[in-house]
């Protein structure tokens, strides 16, 4: 189980700052560079999202939403896309197991009605895991943000609303619980979001890298901490 590593010296984070999202890219190229498949890529990432996780948690964020698995990447290869649901499976295996170690509560955002029914059986049962727990983990699985809108139009249509508001929409989504977030992070260089919180990246910082998601580390996340309270936040004012 991965150990975060909370050193002297990390940013303080306040009220402003609850809520970081992450666009985990860069997975299969770093395993290109190291002549490896891109499966070990994706094994080499999920280990280091399971440590970028735990160390947010501990610094004190509320809101951990990252993009594990979007409805476009049905379009990779079968064999990639078979790994993926491998190290997803065992990933819930090792929370029902390991829950008591972290901190937060799991969530799995998207549709999850194309999953297995093993898969889907599973999500459910760690989705009760911590449940008393204040701070969330959104793990964002065949996930898309347009595709999100749809879902809460559908749901706020099912309700008999006619007169839809901003707070209707935002009440709907999958991430309704813990807000929008403050910032969000994409790994990997590419200067996008990519279908992701697209509604919710409204007043988003948005903060982008070249380093790959295995390489990114604790001390990077710190300077997205540094970069956000660098910036001033107008929300439309002066």
């Amino acid at each position: 189980m991965p150990q975060s590593n909370v050193t002297p010296g990390t940013p303080v984070l306040d009220e402003n700052f609850k809520h970081i999202a992450f666009i985990m890219d860069g997975n299969g190229r770093w395993a290109k560079k190291r002549g490896m498949p891109r499966e070990y890529g994706h094994k080499v990432g999920s280990s280091n999202f399971k440590k970028i996780c735990l160390y947010c948690c501990d610094i004190g964020f509320q809101a951990v939403t990252v993009y594990a698995f979007s409805t476009e990447n049905w379009k990779r290869p079968k064999h990639e896309v078979s790994a993926i649901m491998n190290i997803l499976d065992n990933y819930l295996d090792e929370l029902k197991r390991d829950y008591k170690k972290y901190h937060n509560r799991f969530r799995f955002i998207g549709d999850l009605s194309v999953l297995t029914p093993a898969l889907q059986e599973k999500i459910a049962y760690v989705e009760t895991l911590n449940s008393d727990q204040p701070q969330v983990l959104n793990i964002a699985l065949n996930y898309g943000g347009r595709g999100e809108l749809v879902h809460a139009f559908r749901t706020l249509a099912a309700e008999g609303k006619t007169d839809i508001t901003e707070d209707d929409i935002s009440r709907t989504l999958y991430t309704s619980a813990c807000g929008d977030p403050d910032m969000i992070v994409r790994t990997g260089g590419d200067i996008r979001i990519s279908n992701f919180l697209l509604w919710q990246a409204a007043y988003a910082e948005l903060y982008f890298t070249d380093t790959l998601w295995p390489d990114f580390s604790p001390a990077d996340v710190d300077e997205c901490i540094r970069v956000f309270y660098s910036r001033r936040r107008r929300f439309g004012g002066l």
